[in-house]
C-alpha cells in the first residue's frame, strides 16, 4: 500500500456469510466500521452499551442498505457481569464468530471507577475486551479467517502500565490513564498473537489505529482543557470517521494482512491516510510486560483463555 495506491473500503472482499462482532458500533469508527461491513454483505452485531443509540445507528445503515444484516446487542465493557452475559448470549444464538474488533473506548474522563472497583478507562478499554475475547475464543476458533482486531492509539507510545497504582488511587491524570489503556490495548494485542502462535490457532490477533479522527470519543468524557484542545482546537485537523475506521477494516478484511501486524493511517506522524503497516512502541511488544499484564487481566476479569496448560 503507498499513498497513490490507498486502500480504501471499496476494495474489501465480500463478506457475505461473514459474522462480525463490532463494540462500540453506534458511533465513531465503529459505526463506521459497522456501515462498510454491512454494504459488503456480513452480519454485524452491534454491540453498545446503550441500545437505543444502536438502534438508531442500525435505522441509519439500513436507511441507506435496507438488505444490511444487523442485531444490536447490549454490551458494557465496563461491567463484567455485562460482558459475560453478552457473550452468554451470543453464543447461545450464534455456533460461530469470524471476527471481533475491539474498538469501543473511553477518553480522558475524571477519576471513576467500574463496577467492580477498576479505573473507568482502564476497566472499559483493556479489561472488558480483555474478558470479551477470552469469552469468545471458542466461537472465533470455528469462525471463517478468523481474527481479532484490537484498536489502540497512537498514544500507547507514551503510555504504560502502572502495576503499583492501576486504579489512580494515589494520583490521576485522565490523558496519563488513558494513554496506560491504549498501551494496554497494544500489549494485549502483541502478547494474544504470540499465544495464538503459539498455540497453532487458526486465529489472527492484529491491531489498528485510527490516527486523529473526529469523534465524540474527544468531547464526551473528557473535561476542561482536554475537551477544549481536542473538541475545538485540534478538530479542524482530525479526518473524518469513514477515513479514521480504515486502519480497522483492512486490519478485519484484507486477506494479506498476517497476525502481530498494526495497521494505522499512512499519512504525518500517522495522524491521517490511508492504511499501512505501522509499528508498536518496543515496550508494548516486550513478552515479560505481555506475560504480567495477561496474568494480572485474568485475575481481575476472572476469565482464562482456551490455551494449552503450558502457558
Amino acid at each position: 500500500m503507498t499513498q497513490n495506491q490507498r486502500w480504501t473500503a471499496d476494495q474489501i472482499p465480500d463478506q457475505a456469510k461473514r459474522v462480525f462482532v463490532v463494540t462500540g458500533a453506534n458511533s465513531g469508527l465503529g459505526l463506521g466500521t459497522t456501515r462498510a461491513l454491512a454494504r459488503k454483505g456480513a452480519r454485524v452485531i452491534l454491540a453498545v452499551r446503550d441500545e437505543a443509540k444502536g438502534h438508531r445507528a442500525a435505522a441509519e445503515i439500513t436507511a441507506e442498505q435496507p438488505d444490511a444484516a444487523l442485531e444490536v446487542r447490549r454490551l458494557d465493557l465496563a461491567d463484567l457481569d455485562s460482558v459475560r452475559a453478552f457473550a452468554d448470549q451470543l453464543r447461545a444464538d450464534h455456533p460461530r464468530l469470524d471476527v471481533l474488533v475491539n474498538n469501543a473506548g473511553v477518553m480522558a474522563p475524571p477519576r471513576s471507577l467500574s463496577a467492580q472497583g477498576h479505573e473507568l478507562q482502564f476497566a472499559c478499554n483493556h479489561l472488558g475486551h480483555f474478558a470479551l475475547t477470552g469469552l469468545l475464543l471458542d466461537l472465533l476458533t470455528d469462525g471463517n479467517d478468523p481474527r481479532v482486531v484490537t484498536v489502540s492509539s497512537t498514544n500507547h507510545r507514551q503510555g504504560h502500565v502502572y502495576f503499583d497504582d492501576l486504579s489512580g488511587e494515589r494520583t490521576y491524570s485522565p490523558m496519563r490513564f488513558y494513554n496506560q489503556s491504549k498501551f494496554a490495548n497494544a500489549v494485549f494485542g502483541w502478547e494474544l498473537h504470540r499465544r495464538l502462535t503459539a498455540a497453532d490457532s487458526s486465529v489472527r490477533s492484529l491491531l489498528a489505529h485510527p490516527g486523529y479522527t473526529s469523534t465524540n470519543l474527544q468531547t464526551s468524557a473528557p473535561v476542561g482543557m482536554v475537551k477544549v484542545l481536542f473538541g475545538r482546537i485540534l478538530a479542524p485537523l482530525a479526518q473524518p470517521p469513514v477515513q479514521g475506521a480504515l486502519p480497522q477494516l483492512y486490519a478485519a478484511t484484507a486477506p494479506e494482512v498476517k497476525g502481530g501486524e498494526f495497521i494505522g493511517p499512512d499519512g504525518f506522524a500517522e495522524l491521517r491516510g490511508g492504511p499501512t503497516r505501522v509499528q508498536s512502541s518496543t515496550a508494548a511488544a516486550d513478552p515479560e510486560t505481555g506475560r504480567r499484564l495477561w496474568e494480572l487481566s485474568e485475575q481481575l476479569t476472572d476469565v482464562r483463555f482456551p490455551f494449552p496448560a503450558t502457558f
